[in-house]
């Protein structure tokens, strides 16, 4: 059988030209991003990031004076955009700690705790009333039912509560 010549497409010859020029620059890429972030897989990533950014765009940046100049502004950008975002956030960890936050206040996690046990729709009730500050009214239009409804999961969840509560303090 004859072998067949291999037409190259242009978008073939694109990826050869990109690949012959990939493997020729990246390693020295990628040691002089190592060099200034202090981490070969970071500079790896950058370097690789800033050769993909190139693959798109590799038809104009082929034609450049030298294309790796190109690449390699790219890949510290990228570094320097990363330090920016880190620091950032170490600035932001960094207030954080200052801020020190005491831990709950006991009658509040005794309050959660019996809030929890109730029925949902007298914890609802409660919650929406004594915390949200809402009218009796105003919760039997937002749950859909009678005012003298609400009244009667109220009085269920307070008393309820108090029990709770009660039990909790002895």
């Amino acid at each position: 059988m004859p072998v067949k010549p291999m037409v190259v497409t242009p978008d073939d010859a694109r990826a050869t030209d990109f690949d012959e020029f990939y493997r020729a620059r990246f390693q020295s890429l990628t040691l002089q991003l190592y060099a200034y972030a202090g981490d070969l897989a970071e500079a790896q990533d950058l370097v690789q990031e800033a050769f993909c950014r190139a693959y798109v765009r590799w038809q104009k940046i082929r034609d450049y004076d030298d294309p790796a100049q190109w690449v390699r502004q790219v890949a510290w950008n990228l570094a320097t955009s990363r330090f920016r975002r880190r620091r950032t956030a170490a600035n932001f960890l960094r207030r954080q700690r200052l801020t020190v936050v005491d831990g709950p206040d006991p009658n509040r996690v005794a309050l959660v705790r019996a809030l929890s046990t109730l029925p949902p729709k007298h914890r609802r009730a409660v919650v929406l009333h004594h915390m949200a500050q809402l009218s009796v009214a105003e919760i039997a239009a937002q749950e859909g039912v009678a005012e003298g409804t609400v009244k009667s999961w109220l009085s269920r969840g307070r008393a309820a509560l108090a029990s709770q509560l009660r039990g909790d303090a002895s």
